[in-house]
């Protein structure tokens, strides 16, 4: 079902008709960790060169690390690598939004995790109109 979807649908990631016709005269200038594909190309309305990504897979703006946002929002000029320094050894690398996948946070006390949770410790007094 997925390879009949694709000329026709841009959710499930970049069509054919932009892969083919979009890119058209336009410039690859890197790739992310995540594979995703960044290009330039033509300008914008203000004059400044066009930049936009395309994502292997799922169209999900989460999964454009920090370093790349900055250059497509024209934070940086140059392209991340040379632009901005080494990442840290301390640095986490960029993660996608994991809101609904099994990967997601579960607070202690969440459902997902077993229901149960620590019991109060007695600190709370509740909120009483005559008190």
């Amino acid at each position: 079902m997925g390879i009949n979807l694709n000329p026709f649908t841009w959710w499930n990631g970049a069509s054919w008709g932009t892969v083919l016709y979009g890119l058209r005269g336009k410039t690859k200038v890197g790739e992310d960790a995540m594979g995703n594909a960044y290009w330039e190309g033509g300008s914008d309305t203000a004059g400044r060169p066009r930049r936009w990504v395309i994502y292997v897979g799922a169209n999900d703006a989460s999964r454009v690390p920090p370093a790349w946002f900055s250059w497509l929002h024209h934070q940086i000029d140059d392209i991340p690598d040379r632009a901005l320094p080494p990442p840290r050894a301390w640095q986490k690398p960029a993660l996608a939004n994991l809101t609904g996948t099994a990967l997601a946070y579960r607070p202690a006390g969440a459902l997902e995790k077993g229901g149960h949770r620590a019991a109060a410790t007695g600190d709370y007094e509740a909120w009483t109109p005559e008190g």
